[in-house]
Order: C-alpha cells, then structure tokens, then sequence
C-alpha cells in the first residue's frame, strides 16, 4: 500500500544473493501500456542480476502509466518509489549507496523524474528511449550521474524532439543535465562505431558524468533486446553497458 492504493511490483533475487551482503538494487520502470513482466522481458535485466549479483525490482505503474511530472500530480508515484524502496530495504540485505533507476520509454521519463527528485536515495540513472516531459523543472538535491541510450529512428519518441509533445531534442535534454551537474560545457566523444556514438560530459561535481548513446538505425525499443528485432540495434547492449555504469557512479559517501 502507497498514498491508500495497493501498488504491484515484480522483484527478482538473484541466485547469488546471501543476507549478510549489503547488495545493490536496480529499479526498472516499464513503458506506456506495459506492465512489470514484459518489461523483465525486455530488458533481460534478471539474467544480468543473477550473473552479477543485484537485485532488480520492476514496478507497475497506475493504469499501465507513470506520473514523470513534478509537483503534486506526480507525488503519488514518486512516494510509491519511495516506500517501495523503504519495503524492500526492511527485507533484504540492500546496499543504500547501490540504488539505482532504469527504464524504457514512459518509464524512461520516470527514470529521469526521480534522478530529479529521488538524488537523495538514487545514486544513479539510465533511461532507456525516454519521454522526458517537464525535463527543464528538475532540481536534483546533488550532482547525478546520468546514462541515456536513444535511437535516431525513434518514431514514438523522437531523437530531434516533438515540442507539441513537450518532448525535448534529446541532445538539448543531456546537456541540460551537464549543465546541471556542472560538467564540461563540450562532451568528448567516447564511443564512434557506424552505428553507436557515445558522447561523455566530464569533469562534473560530486563524481558525477552524463554520457549519450545516439543509435542509428535504432527504433523505440531497448537495445541489445531480442524483442521487437526489427527496430532494435544489436550493436550495443543497454542492459550490460548500464550495468558497469551503475558499478562506477554509488551514491557519494556522507
């Protein structure tokens, strides 16, 4: 139970898992219209938990949507996360500087919406093809280390953006949150392939980085999936790339 509704989530433990282990936690958001078991589907992201050794929680958002907006709207969700967290760090060894948030799509932008209002507790995020509304009110308590994956033949989310949509061009979105976290103003390019360029801004406060993927080729899906093959690029693997982002960026020391 959450703000007075019963909330439904899918939590994976992996194999691996022992309670005397302080172990990280990846909260894994669905798109629009999805739910907790296709995005598990998706992202392959248990299979990931158990070679690692993290646990991976996917919640169900209301009616199959999340709320990314700030303010009250989207107080419901935001609290959700929180006492999500809060349930499961009172039932398994949890790592509290190893929470992390990841996410396709509307749950992309839910991703970015707590790395926003959540920097207390997230140590880090990734989206994954994010619709990210409301993305210029966002005032994270510190720095956050930010990882996007996009494709530039995204028709439901747009790489050069949809403003009738409120949807921002998507490099006009990752340098907001450099400039947020204080980076170089300029990203260096870190990754050139014929299909994959990473773009890394640097030197941020706090430890902090905000690294793109721009995927030609690449549709609205999550890349590296075996779903939706037709408009998904093999060339990187979001789920493992996240996943050694994830290890390098825990929640600052006190």
């Amino acid at each position: 139970m959450s703000s007075g509704n019963a909330r439904h989530y899918l939590l994976h433990v992996p194999t691996t898992y022992q309670t005397d282990t302080p172990t990280p936690l990846v909260i894994n958001f669905h798109g629009y219209g999805s739910n907790s078991s296709q995005e598990e589907a998706l992202s392959g992201m248990s299979r990931k938990a158990d070679a690692a050794n993290f646990l991976v929680v996917y919640p169900d958002g209301l009616n199959h949507q999340w709320l990314a907006e700030p303010g009250p709207n989207g107080a419901i969700d935001r609290q959700f996360v929180r006492d999500l967290i809060r349930q499961l760090q009172g039932q398994y060894a949890i790592d509290p500087r190893r929470i992390y948030a990841a996410g396709m799509s509307d749950g992309g932008g839910m991703t970015n919406r707590v790395g926003c209002d959540l920097a207390d507790v997230i140590a880090a995020i990734a989206p994954v093809s994010g619709a990210y509304k409301f993305w210029q009110d966002c005032q994270p308590a510190r720095p956050m280390p930010v990882l996007a994956f996009h494709g530039k033949a995204d028709n439901i989310v747009p790489y050069a953006g949809a403003r009738q949509r409120l949807l921002p061009p998507i490099h006009d979105w990752a340098a907001a949150w450099a400039q947020r976290d204080q980076c170089d103003a300029v990203p260096a390019i870190s990754t050139q392939t014929s299909d994959v360029t990473g773009e890394t801004w640097s030197h941020c406060q706090g430890g902090a980085e905000v690294v793109l993927y721009s995927i030609e080729n690449h549709g609205h899906s999550w890349p590296g999936s075996k779903i939706l093959p037709a408009i998904t690029s093999q060339a990187i693997n979001a789920t493992d790339v996240m996943w050694d982002f994830f290890v390098a960026h825990p929640l600052p020391a006190k």
